[in-house]
């Protein structure tokens, strides 16, 4: 058993009672009285997007940097420059300009990014089995047993990995350690960039309880309002209901409220957790109304999603349409295909004919397409008598994936993929 803490610099363990250690003089110290026990971590790059920009081009160190579409899509990522100036993730990208006027802006780059998360993502792996990635850049860990594989504990390994990735990635992480997964993932964005923190059992519900409702997942809007109609702004206040009444009162969500007020989550890191779908979408820089246009737009999405279904070896039964008109409103449509696919041209052919019956003379700002009810990949398009082609147009995208794997993505096009050779410049995702 250790001390309560530890350096993050040279990971000694007993680094003395001053504010620097008494190893390496560093001031990045940690303390905790739970630190020895605590294994239950969420990992999140910083400004993970942007992060990767300035890393792989040193003269935009000092500038700020925003990564995302024209000015009609929003902000994947903006570095901690440029938010500075109030620039945030989901920001429109007009108003984010508004702001700051002088960023660099850069257009996502999502195979380069997702090459880099899968990087990270294997150094975690290499610590524990047991990672539970929740996007390209952020992951649970339980590192519960590992002391003695490590030669320390879960806190010390957690430093190690973080000094690794910088040294490997040249990027940086930040660290929540707690007994759960909410705790931990709340810990994690309490000191960033380059942070550690650590919510133990025995001063988490004090955290908590001067908290804002909002911090609690699945409080949006809506239910912030709900809540403070019934007197509830602070996660403490909740301290003062039954579980039953927060029930009767808010629904379901009125358990999740109960326990999350008290810390607790019985939730476990899980390394399989389901893909419950793929789906990719695009922002137009001008709203687009006629059929070919979008269709035009359409095309390339289909074909990005069919790619990302091959890599993650799936397939889906069903395509889903997504929409967005000129006034925000959101709109979805799904159909049910015979078996499941991973062709670009199966996808193209269900989506058209939901995007025919949509197009109407409005005006819209956004399309996307997506793939539900995904199974694996060996039992995507078999051999159909409705479709006696099939078969070929298989080989054929299979050669055409070899082909872009090799020489890029632009290596290669469909006919119906250069339609989308147009000024509009969309933001994609």
């Amino acid at each position: 058993m250790i001390a309560d803490g530890l350096c993050r610099d040279c990971l000694t363990l007993e680094p003395g009672p001053g504010p620097c250690c008494q190893i390496c003089g560093s001031r990045r110290l940690l303390r905790h009285p739970e630190l020895a026990t605590l294994s239950i971590a969420h990992i999140d790059c910083d400004a993970f997007y942007a992060s990767v920009e300035k890393r792989d081009r040193p003269e935009l160190h000092d500038k700020p940097v925003i990564v995302g579409g024209g000015r009609r899509g929003v902000v994947s990522a903006a570095c901690y420059t440029a938010r500075l100036y109030g620039v945030r993730s989901a920001m429109p990208m007009f108003k984010a300009l508004a702001l700051c006027p002088d960023a660099v802006v850069i257009k996502p780059d999502i195979s380069k990014y997702s090459g880099v998360g899968r990087h990270i993502r294997a150094i975690m792996q290499d610590v524990t089995p047991l990672v539970e990635p929740l996007s390209i850049d952020e992951a649970f860990l339980d590192l519960t047993g590992t002391e003695m594989l490590h030669g320390g504990p879960p806190a010390r390994t957690l430093a190690a990995l973080a000094k690794r990735v910088e040294k490997d990635e040249g990027l940086t992480v930040s660290v929540g350690l707690s007994y759960n997964k909410s705790l931990a993932k709340i810990a994690s964005d309490l000191d960033k960039p380059q942070g550690f923190s650590v919510l133990g059992r025995g001063d988490a519900q004090d955290f908590l309880a001067g908290q804002p409702v909002s911090l609690i997942w699945g409080v949006g809007k809506a239910l912030k309002g709900q809540l403070e109609q019934a007197g509830i702004r602070k996660i403490g206040d909740l301290l003062d209901y039954e579980e039953a009444g927060l029930i009767l009162r808010f629904g379901s969500i009125g358990k999740g409220l109960y326990r999350f007020a008290r810390g607790e989550d019985e939730r476990r890191v899980t390394s399989n957790a389901e893909v419950k779908s793929i789906s990719a979408e695009t922002t137009f820089n001008l709203d687009l109304s006629s059929l070919e246009s979008l269709e035009a737009e359409l095309w390339p999405l289909c074909e990005k999603v069919s790619r990302r279904l091959k890599r993650a070896q799936l397939a889906g039964h069903a395509a889903v349409l997504k929409l967005k008109t000129a006034r925000f409103s959101l709109i979805t449509r799904q159909r049910r295909l015979d078996d499941p696919t991973q062709l670009a041209s199966r996808l193209f052919k269900a989506a058209q004919s939901l995007l025919t019956r949509e197009v109407d003379g409005r005006s819209f700002r956004l399309i996307g397409i997506g793939c539900d009810d995904l199974c694996p990949a060996k039992f995507a398009d078999p051999p159909s008598l409705l479709e006696p082609d099939r078969k070929r147009k298989v080989a054929v995208e299979a050669v055409m994936d070899r082909l872009r794997d090799k020489l890029g993505d632009g290596a290669i096009q469909l006919g119906r993929g250069f339609k989308t050779q147009q000024p509009n410049c969309p933001k994609s995702g």
